[in-house]
């Protein structure tokens, strides 16, 4: 009976969609992440009767479908709010864009969360991430923070300085802020870090002159998981399980009626 793997295909789509809730849910207070939510298509028809004949032709086609699969998960990239901090180096974007990091190995992955710190080395100091990931200035370089600057400043368009002993300004960098064409197909690796992917294109720096974003200092971005829409869409998920698991024990019922019928 077909209604049995339909049924459980369905069965498996809501599975998944719960396991997606969940992972939203339990990011609510993870700085900066963005919710995810999976999509689906069905799957292929059987065609018992196709109707496109020249003659007698029929007004419809006569057509079954074998359940449903998914077809993706995507990241809603839309900012969540922000939250003040006062902490020199806790940063956020306001509006679209990626911070670029790079790991041990040399390869650059991007993020929003901006709860940087400094590792000291000796006199000097460099910006890095919480995992310990070095931050890129708009030359690919560290930023390095000399032992006896103070009152750092990180203005709107990324640009980091401080004062010496003598009290002057000194210029130490201009954190590299990047775009990407399609941030959807951005790869997700945990930690906060996204990856360019083929389907994301590849990176776009973005000038100082050319921003239409703000770098605000002092601020972190939260999670944009609205936790009444996830739970909605929990019980939403829930609920169509239970009816493929209903369809299945209905076609169960009905091969055991057939099963018991006597001559």
């Amino acid at each position: 009976m077909r209604a049995l793997w339909t049924a459980a295909t369905g069965m498996k789509a809501q599975q998944f969609n719960i396991d997606t809730i969940a992972n939203n849910l339990s990011n609510v207070n993870t700085t900066s992440y963005k919710a995810q939510r999976a999509e689906f298509k069905d799957l292929l028809y059987t065609t018992l009767r196709r109707d496109n004949r020249i003659e007698e032709a029929g007004p419809v086609n006569i057509q079954v479908g074998h359940g449903v699969m998914l077809s993706a998960t995507r990241k809603d990239f839309t900012k969540g709010s922000f939250i003040e901090t006062n902490g020199t180096y806790d940063l956020a974007i306001d509006g679209d864009g990626f911070f670029s990091v790079m790991l041990p190995n040399g390869e650059i992955r991007y993020t929003r969360d901006g709860s940087f710190k400094l590792s000291v080395d000796y006199d000097e100091a460099m910006l890095v991430t919480s995992e310990g990931y070095i931050v890129l200035d708009e030359d690919d370089n560290e930023i390095y923070i000399e032992s006896g600057i103070t009152d750092i400043n990180i203005d709107e368009r990324g640009y980091i300085t401080g004062l010496d002993e003598d009290g002057e300004v000194v210029e130490i960098g201009r954190l590299k802020i990047v775009k990407f064409q399609n941030p959807a197909g951005l790869l997700s690796e945990g930690a906060n870090l996204y990856s360019q992917t083929l389907a994301s294109g590849e990176e776009i720096p973005i000038d100082a002159e050319e921003m239409d974003m703000r770098i605000m200092q002092g601020y972190l971005e939260t999670s944009n998981v609205k936790i009444v829409d996830e739970m909605v869409k929990m019980i939403s998920a829930q609920r169509a399980y239970e009816i493929s698991s209903k369809a299945i024990q209905t076609s169960d019922e009905m091969m055991q009626l057939v099963n018991n019928l006597k001559r």
